[in-house]
């Protein structure tokens, strides 16, 4: 079985390049290799390797820049993912798809389902709406996952970002009104794999699911609970936890909207494969550690 993954150099892909390798014959390309802005070479790489499984990490991740770049971001989030989506129904293949919970605004008082009604609220948010609506449209074999406050021990991060900020200051505010549950890269690449052999098995039907850690914090609660691993770790900071703010959302003004409620739903891939997905503070723990490691050692 030959799998292409494209976004081979993002925090979802490069666990991908690990866990996709059990599954079949895997060719990972990154922007180096592949614009998705240009369909004419993403049709040309599709039809050069031919895969039976396209599994799309790459995506306009920029939420603020989006809200000057829309057009840019919808080539990337919406018609590039057509373009794999009629790909995949030609030649019967299945395409993996992430997306967000920014397609929602974040005022359900409880966790999402699905089948909510969609309504977002940032130039991302729709451009990966549509992004999931094409796929959905074009009648092709898909496993769409939609996951939130993603990190990892490469890349930027909300965790590589409090703990360079820790060193550097004596305080820090972080809203402390937005709601979710932070997702590791890690666990995000475990499941996909678990997902596409599930549905390889016919346990898994095509369709939209919520992939996300289990439990719930506040962005302040995330950034208090790095910085209270950090310092257990032995790290030298300059903030403790006491020393991170709880502020309001309307206290940080940004270009684009965030949902005040990031909260999914998990129980349909839960059920389907037979998961318990791990509380949120496991993996934190593990790229904390990960990233202090050498730290502490010197």
């Amino acid at each position: 079985m030959k799998i292409l993954l494209l976004g081979k150099d993002g925090q979802v892909g490069r666990e991908l390049q690990r866990t996709l390798l059990p599954l079949g014959e895997v060719h990972a390309v990154g922007r180096s290799e592949v614009d998705l802005r240009d369909l004419a070479a993403l049709k040309g790489l599709l039809d050069a390797h031919a895969p039976d499984i396209v599994v799309n990490a790459a995506a306009y991740t920029a939420v603020d820049k989006a809200e000057q770049e829309e057009a840019s971001a919808y080539q990337i989030n919406a018609e590039a993912v057509g373009a794999l989506a009629v790909y995949a129904r030609l030649r019967g293949a299945l395409l993996v798809h992430y997306s967000t919970d920014y397609v929602f605004d974040g005022e359900k008082a409880v966790a999402y389902v699905e089948t909510d009604e969609t309504n977002p609220k940032s130039a991302y948010g729709r451009s990966k709406r549509a992004g999931e609506e094409a796929i959905l449209d074009s009648g092709c074999d898909a496993l769409i996952f939609r996951t939130s406050w993603v990190f990892a021990a490469h890349g930027n991060n909300f965790v590589k970002t409090m703990l360079r900020l820790a060193k550097e200051r004596a305080s820090l505010s972080v809203v402390a009104d937005q709601h979710g549950a932070p997702t590791s890269a890690e666990l995000i690449s475990d499941v996909t794999a678990l997902a596409i052999a599930g549905h390889r098995r016919q346990t898994l039907p095509s369709g939209i699911y919520h992939l996300t850690a289990s439990g719930e914090t506040t962005w302040h609660g995330f950034a208090s609970h790095i910085i209270n691993r950090a310092l257990a770790n032995g790290v030298k900071l300059k903030v403790t936890a006491d020393a991170i703010n709880p502020i309001a959302t309307q206290a940080y003004p940004l270009p684009a909207a965030r949902p005040h409620n990031s909260r999914m739903s998990t129980a349909a891939l839960s059920g389907a494969l037979g998961l318990h997905l791990p509380d949120w503070k496991i993996h934190v723990d593990r790229v904390v550690d990960q990233l202090t490691r050498l730290e502490t050692a010197a």
